[in-house]
């Protein structure tokens, strides 16, 4: 790897089709720091819950707004597991924030205006001396519009619910496939439809199609893709 040469890697895409899976890995082998901004809307989400500003899929968008503040969200390396974690105000919510009960919300608190301007602020504060991988929805298009390497990942509905039903099911979460991937289906609509930083493929992402890649396969041909990058122009 080119010595003192460090780039943004933006990784975005559908829901529960790998992205963080890979972000995750690709930083962890470049030596690059790793942000998770779905987590941090997660987050975002799981305060709402607690603070009863959101019920029956209804958010209270002028009170969410007035107490952002107030949400503090950071991220921990745990050296036991190896991964980073997310903080809630001071307190571990990795795992809570997984669960279907965000899942179901985090779309409509995530086309919130000013949550959208608040973390996105966050975010490029972030990514200032470039060597971090950040997935997401819009980080190629609108948190690092000029990212050295984007790529824009996705999958079909039906590979993307059956990941996520494994997933919840090994945690004893009882939930069904089709529950799972009617979920899967109306995130999408939301993320693309939104009017505030909807889903899209920048014009110079390469997509990745991981439908039937392994993630091994996949992490390899992302590698490759930063080597080109790093090594374009003589860099």
């Amino acid at each position: 790897m080119p010595e003192n040469k460090k780039i943004v890697i933006a990784v975005d895409g559908h829901s529960s089709c790998g992205k963080s899976t890979l972000a995750k890995a690709l930083a962890s082998r470049l030596n690059y720091a790793y942000i998770d901004t779905g987590a941090m809307y997660r987050a975002v989400t799981l305060y709402g819950l607690r603070n009863n500003l959101i019920a029956n899929g209804k958010v209270d968008e002028a009170e969410l707004t007035a107490q952002l503040h107030q949400i503090k969200i950071t991220f921990r390396y745990n050296k036991v597991t190896g991964e980073s974690e997310t903080y809630l105000n001071g307190e571990n919510v990795e795992e809570e924030i997984r669960q279907l009960p965000v899942s179901r919300n985090v779309s409509p608190v995530a086309t919130i205006s000013e949550v959208r301007k608040h973390l996105v602020a966050l975010q490029q504060g972030m990514g200032m001396e470039k060597g971090i991988v950040m997935d997401g929805r819009d980080i190629g298009t609108v948190v690092f519009p000029d990212a050295e390497l984007k790529i824009y990942m996705t999958a079909s509905p039906e590979v993307r619910a059956q990941r996520r039903y494994h997933e919840l099911k090994a945690k004893g979460e009882d939930i069904s496939f089709g529950e799972i991937k009617a979920n899967v289906i109306e995130r999408d609509y939301i993320d693309e439809n939104r009017e505030e930083s909807p889903l899209r493929k920048a014009d110079d992402a390469i997509v990745l199609d991981n439908s039937y890649v392994t993630p091994d396969e996949q992490l390899d041909w992302a590698y490759e893709k930063v080597m080109e990058r790093l090594n374009r122009n003589g860099n």
